[in-house]
């Protein structure tokens, strides 16, 4: 390392450490001078010195010589300044081991601006300084959040970060256990969602933005959902099955994005029925919501009570799991010639894998035509599996608007199909 380097890599330690010690600065910017153990100076001093013991350490010609000038670096560092911090607690009457922490995190973080990734020591100082800077917020969190909510949202975290980076990604048996998993994290994760936006929204806001931000994931995770929570009375029918509307408005404009960075020579066919599905189902949810409510169909029962169930969303995603094993099974058997059934098969569960699949194999084996053609039979046909989801799970009225809903989307896209080839797509066959 020249000197340049060495300077800047101390520079960033410096700054690490003044960006801390302006946030524990600010906290206690109150108090007499003299009266704290550690402020601005200090902690822009504490990342220097840990900057300074890390290129003491870099320069010796012993990596062991080298550990060790580090490690007792540090822990002389942290014996005073923790028997320091520990005075100033007793001082001021207080019990806290945050700016301790926060000071021996600075040390390191200094330290590992000059022998590390300084991307990774810059990123982690800032992220540091915002869990100092809003601990009212958290501690308001805290007091507000429920157990339910707390062990849905650790168990969600498990899902993802600790099952899910263990599952083995090869098929076992012709399934693949890490796609059924990533099918229960984004149930849970679009359930979760739409509980936390009821709550911070309220009812009606709350249920329409969860299921539109859902409908960029799954629109059947919504429909599941929904339909479950329908079922068990925990807010009105008529805004859920609005909900699932405007997802469905967004999974068809999110088919036409993927399209269209994928396969743009699929547009001139698919454009004209999914954007008039999109505008009759986003339509249909407005309408519910503005002009539908005055008949009191709108007044939500209750609150959701709880963000989702463990085991109903792990056996959701194994039954769609086996859905889209299904239909990739169709789909190999017949083969190219085979496309609209295959692609009806696996429209059932997931229609942005027909999308994709469909975009590539053209020109060969298939021709535009048919991949749009195979590309709208499973738009079809996910509707039509989410039409039975809201008869089988949600029921009532739920499943009546949902019913209503994609009828119109039907029709309107029947509409839209014609119209493309009435007036002659330049889509070659």
């Amino acid at each position: 390392m020249n000197v340049d380097q060495l300077l800047y890599r101390l520079a960033l330690a410096l700054g690490i450490g003044l960006l801390v010690g302006l946030e524990r600065g600010w906290k206690t910017r109150d108090m007499q001078p003299g009266s704290r153990a550690a402020g601005v100076r200090t902690f822009t001093l504490c990342g220097l010195l840990g900057g300074i013991v890390a290129a003491l350490a870099q320069a010796m010609a012993s990596p062991v010589g080298g550990g060790l000038v580090l490690g007792f670096g540090f822990a002389v560092y942290a014996a005073i300044f923790a028997l320091f911090e520990r005075d100033a607690n007793r001082a001021a009457g207080s019990y806290s081991a945050t700016t301790i922490v926060a000071g021996l995190l600075t040390f390191v973080l200094g330290a590992f601006a000059v022998i590390g990734d300084m991307r990774v020591a810059a990123a982690v100082a800032v992220a540091a300084t915002v869990v100092l800077a809003i601990r009212s917020e958290i501690h308001g969190w805290i007091k507000r959040i429920t157990w339910p909510e707390l062990r849905s949202a650790l168990v969600l975290l498990a899902m993802t970060f600790i099952i899910l980076p263990v599952m083995p990604d090869v098929a076992v048996g012709g399934a693949n256990p890490r796609e059924v998993w990533l099918i229960a994290i984004v149930l849970a994760g679009v359930s979760f969602l739409g509980y936390v936006a009821v709550k911070a929204l309220g009812s009606e806001r709350g249920i329409l933005f969860g299921a539109a931000a859902g409908g960029l994931v799954s629109s059947t995770a919504v429909t599941v959902t929904s339909a479950q929570r329908a079922a068990a009375g925990e807010t009105a029918p008529l805004l859920l099955a609005a909900g699932v509307a405007l997802a469905s408005a967004v999974s068809f404009v999110r088919v036409v994005a993927i399209a269209a960075v994928l396969q743009p020579g699929l547009l001139p066919l698919i454009v004209p029925p999914l954007i008039l599905a999109a505008v009759m189902a986003a339509g249909y949810a407005l309408a519910t919501i503005y002009w539908r409510a005055a008949d009191g169909g709108l007044v939500p029962p209750g609150a959701f009570s709880n963000p989702f169930s463990f085991w109903p969303v792990v056996g959701f995603a194994v039954l769609l799991g086996a859905v889209i094993l299904a239909g990739r099974f169709i789909a190999e058997t017949f083969g190219a010639g085979g496309a609209l059934i295959g692609a009806a098969a696996l429209g059932l569960a997931d229609v942005d894998t027909v999308t994709v699949a469909m975009s590539r194999l053209v020109p060969a084996p298939l021709d535009a035509f048919s991949a749009a053609m195979a590309i709208l039979v499973a738009v079809v046909s996910n509707t039509a599996s989410k039409l039975a989801l809201a008869i089988s799970l949600g029921r009532g009225r739920f499943a009546a608007e949902v019913a209503a809903t994609t009828v119109l989307c039907w029709l309107a896209g029947a509409a839209g199909l014609w119209a493309a080839v009435a007036w002659g797509v330049s889509v070659p066959h």
